[in-house]
């Protein structure tokens, strides 16, 4: 009998040995070898406000163009106020004209890059802010000039008028006096100056008096000029 019974215990000891490895396996395949990562939450408002802001600027309207020529009374009658060329001011607003000039583009725009101009006639807070002491809009502020055209119009004939009383009686430059104004209102009064000197414009106000005079035409014949 000891003889009959040694197999039966080896078999039933294999067995046992089989069912615990089994039993290991299942447990292993059944537990995550790394632990899991916590669920994230489903974007909403507040993982809105809190995303980083792009740098890209947003996207202009469609219906943001315009044509400066629609604007010609009141061009001729604030550079009459001011005693500077209506043509100028028209040719300048042209030269303008590239940018979208929808309020809420102007604005949404201004958001990205702070030190942006305003209005149909491209000008800077400090610039305005200067322009409009003792003058009739002395009480306006920046932040209208991207709804209100003629506005925009009334400080831009002023700022060429205060250039204009800074240019010298004579010049020792090539321009005549509306292009050194034009000069002065896209690059400052100093560098106007150093024009009218004999100073060499760089490449971006070689641009700039490239498309004044390329508009210079058209500008003529939006005020009634001869």
């Amino acid at each position: 009998m000891a003889e009959s019974t040694a197999p039966r215990r080896g078999r039933w000891l294999l067995l046992a040995v089989l069912a615990l490895v089994l039993y290991g396996i299942v447990r292993a395949a059944g537990t995550p070898s790394t632990p899991e990562a916590p669920a994230r939450p489903a974007a909403g408002p507040s993982a809105s406000r809190t995303a980083p802001r792009t740098s890209s600027p947003p996207p202009a309207p469609a219906s943001a163009g315009y044509d400066p020529a629609d604007y010609a009374a009141q061009v001729r009658a604030r550079a009459r106020q001011a005693g500077v060329s209506a043509r100028l001011v028209m040719a300048i607003l042209y030269n303008e004209s590239y940018k979208p000039h929808d309020p809420s583009f102007e604005r949404a725009w201004q958001k990205y890059k702070p030190d942006a101009a305003f209005g149909i006639a491209d000008m800077h807070r400090a610039t305005f802010d200067e322009v409009k002491r003792g003058r009739p809009f002395a009480g306006r502020r920046w932040e209208e000039l991207p709804d209100d055209r003629d506005l925009a119009i009334e400080a831009e004939a002023w700022y060429l008028r205060d250039l204009a009383d800074r240019l010298p009686a004579h010049w020792a430059g090539p321009y005549t006096k509306d292009e050194l104004l034009a000069l002065g209102y896209n690059t400052g009064a100093g560098n106007m100056l150093a024009f009218a000197r004999g100073a060499t414009p760089g490449s971006q106000a070689r641009s700039y008096l490239d498309r004044l005079r390329g508009n210079w035409a058209e500008a003529g014949r939006a005020v009634g000029a001869h």
